[in-house]
């Protein structure tokens, strides 16, 4: 496990700002995007880039890297931006978003971009394919071999095809996976728990096999500190449910279920400005 320092905190804080910055690049280039998930998982992703995963943008292709899979791939403002801040490619590609023919299409696509590890968008599909990836890493059996995360949203684990997933998991005793599941609670229909509620979301994951911690998605030491503890158990898969808000960082955004998809207005986009200004500010105190 590995517990922050206050500079490390601070660095790692001003690097999710950063990127809450390239969504909103984003958002103002393309006019519209799945806003609301993707600033409740950043914060987790910002980390593991820069502080938790083995990754080199100078050679994504590292067999010995440590792989990371969006599998809730509507929230690709997310790892695009992450991906820009930690240098896989120039930021300027991010004022191509939402053109025709741009390498940042609505879902991550691994053979337009360096450090996407799977194309991502129907739902579902991401565990399973991080539980292949593991499965295959464990058969190395290295000591300290690559890692596999995957994060999901809490909407999308109505789909069967996850606890599948889920299952196979814990059969092949893989404890080098880590799953994220980001409950900020809402999904494009309204509340997640109206519309096929999943919870109690600890004791399902456990039923499963898995070794279970649920955090605040929002706070650098409790995130660093979890991942670093993996695998929780030994010959466990490990599942970190991130208590989170949608839209994080935006004060007229969040928590709200209208934000999971964002077609931004000019007024709207100052307000947001304004609103990571203020956050710019309190951290420079």
């Amino acid at each position: 496990m590995q517990t922050l320092s206050e500079d490390d905190k601070r660095f790692l804080e001003r690097k999710a700002l950063a990127a809450r910055k390239n969504v909103l690049r984003l958002i103002t280039a393309g006019g519209a995007g799945h806003v609301g998930g993707a600033l409740s998982i950043i914060d987790t992703i910002t980390a593991l880039y820069f502080k938790v995963m083995r990754v080199d943008p100078q050679n994504p292709q590292d067999p010995n890297r440590d792989r990371f899979i969006l599998s809730a791939g509507h929230k690709c403002l997310a790892i695009y931006s992450v991906l820009a801040e930690a240098g896989f490619f120039q930021k300027d590609l991010l004022d191509t978003y939402g053109q025709i023919n741009s390498k940042l299409p609505g879902h991550p696509d691994m053979h337009k971009i360096p450090g996407v590890e799977s194309n991502t968008g129907a739902l579902g599909h991401g565990l399973s394919i991080g539980v292949g990836m593991a499965l295959g890493l464990a058969m190395d059996k290295r000591a300290d071999g690559p890692k596999v995360y995957v994060a999901m949203g809490d909407g999308e684990l109505a789909e069967g095809s996850n606890w599948e997933a889920a299952a196979a998991a814990s059969h092949h005793k893989l404890d080098n996976l880590m799953v994220f599941a980001d409950r900020n609670g809402l999904q494009i229909s309204g509340d997640t728990v109206d519309v096929m509620s999943y919870e109690p979301l600890e004791d399902r994951w456990a039923a499963f096999g898995w070794s279970v911690r649920t955090i605040d998605g929002h706070d650098m030491h409790t995130i660093v500190e979890t991942i670093t503890s993996m695998p929780f158990e030994k010959g466990k898969p490990s599942c970190v449910i991130l208590n989170t808000i949608k839209a994080k960082g935006l004060s007229f955004a969040e928590g709200k279920a209208s934000y999971h998809y964002w077609k931004a207005t000019p007024e709207e986009l100052e307000m947001a400005r304004k609103d990571l200004a203020a956050i710019e500010e309190r951290l420079a105190q």
